[in-house]
């Protein structure tokens, strides 16, 4: 691995750290602290993500103009002037716009930063991929660990933790990744594809995208509408909190495996997307008649063995889809899927739980992740083959 992929891997660790100690807590703080409905806490939860989309979007262009370190400064900018506001103002409804205005700056920020992993390493694969995937839930494991002990004494240390953390993920940036060298992209317009090739490919992303969508808009509920539910139950903030420190580490920990089950029955991605998202629906099952903390504990350890077939496989993808000069938009456009996903999954989950119960909602999940299945199997149907660059087999390798 290149020294200047290990800075940009180390700086993500700190990033999702710290928005760790906050992101897992927000439906309880808004639910049980803010005293507001699920739908209302899945409203705000929406207006976080629809900025991240923006922001991805965003993110993903300007790094194809001006490039990865200025890009990724400029996010890091917006969220930490943010993440200030939120120790000073965290109540109703301060907290609404300045958690807004976090999720456009957040947004800018991961998008560039797979596109320098790709970038600055284009030999390794999805090893580039994987490993700013690691250190992103390893930052899940540390943050939610040390978030829900925090959150036992007070909110505000919370969002204390959270800028501070920010601030050293600030540093790390203006003083390591000036030096990290990316590829000049083209400077050319989003629209301006290749007739045949180009408009293939992204209309395999757009078919492959709509899947990553439903595929976390049925993760989501885990930081939302089942983290109501488990404080419904009577589980502790601690425990649940322990639920997502085991997600961290079985992902750092895990690689071995999805190692074995990639080279044993999974060698194209597609193939390793299609495992994924059949484990999730087997963690969902679970869910169904989940009532203690070892049934939920159970469940978590399935979803993390899915999620780390699926999710370092989209982007991966995405790289290679990219013509030449629109990989930021591309990975702006993957990233904007699963930041909709995220927007779409707290309404969509609070508005079934309020009316019918976690059960329906738990069912509804399973269907949309069969539909993910369908989307992965067909997203490269119209891809262009040839003898001497089938950029079909390139992406199923």
């Amino acid at each position: 691995m290149p020294r200047a992929l290990k800075i940009l891997v180390i700086g993500m660790f700190m990033n999702v750290t710290g928005a760790s100690f906050l992101w897992p807590l927000n439906t309880i703080y808004i639910h049980n602290h803010l005293g507001k409905s699920l739908t209302v806490a899945g409203l705000v939860l929406m207006l976080n993500s629809g900025a991240s989309v923006v922001g991805n979007l965003c993110g993903g262009v300007l790094f194809d103009k001006i490039g990865g370190y200025k890009t990724i400064m400029l996010g890091i900018v917006i969220t930490l002037v943010s993440l200030l506001g939120l120790i000073f103002f965290h109540q109703w409804p301060y907290y609404i716009w300045l958690l807004t205005i976090v999720g456009f700056g957040s947004g800018v920020v991961f998008p560039a930063s797979y596109a320098m992993a790709g970038s600055i390493w284009p030999e390794g694969g999805r090893k580039a991929f994987n490993a700013i995937y690691v250190a992103q839930n390893a930052g899940v494991a540390v943050g939610s660990a040390l978030g829900g002990a925090v959150a036992a004494f007070s909110f505000t240390y919370v969002f204390m933790a959270n800028a501070m953390l920010y601030a050293v993920f600030f540093f790390i940036v203006y003083f390591g990744f000036r030096n990290i060298q990316s590829k000049q992209a083209a400077q050319t317009s989003i629209l301006d594809f290749e007739p045949v090739s180009s408009r293939a490919s992204f209309t395999a992303l757009m078919i492959l995208s709509s899947g990553y969508v439903l595929g976390w808009v049925a993760y989501s509920q885990w930081s939302t509408t089942i983290a109501s539910h488990t404080q419904s139950i009577g589980m502790s903030l601690s425990l649940y909190s322990v639920l997502w420190t085991v997600n961290g580490i079985l992902i750092v920990l895990g690689q071995p495996l999805v190692g074995f089950l990639v080279k044993k029955w999974a060698e194209s991605l597609k193939a390793q997307m299609v495992i994924g998202f059949v484990i999730f629906i087997m963690s969902y099952g679970i869910l169904l008649a989940a009532k203690q903390f070892h049934m939920f504990l159970a469940a978590m350890i399935i979803l993390t063995i899915g999620e780390m077939l699926v999710w370092p496989a989209v982007p991966t993808i995405a790289n290679k889809l990219a013509p030449k000069g629109k990989e930021g938009f591309y990975q702006g456009f993957v990233n904007s899927a699963a930041t909709g996903g995220r927007m779409i999954g707290p309404l969509f989950g609070g508005v079934l739980v309020d009316k019918y119960g976690i059960h329906v909602l738990v069912i509804a999940l399973m269907v949309l992740l069969l539909a993910s299945i369908v989307t992965t199997v067909i997203y490269d149907r119209r891809l262009p083959s040839s003898d001497d660059g089938n950029q079909t087999r390139t992406i199923s390798s």
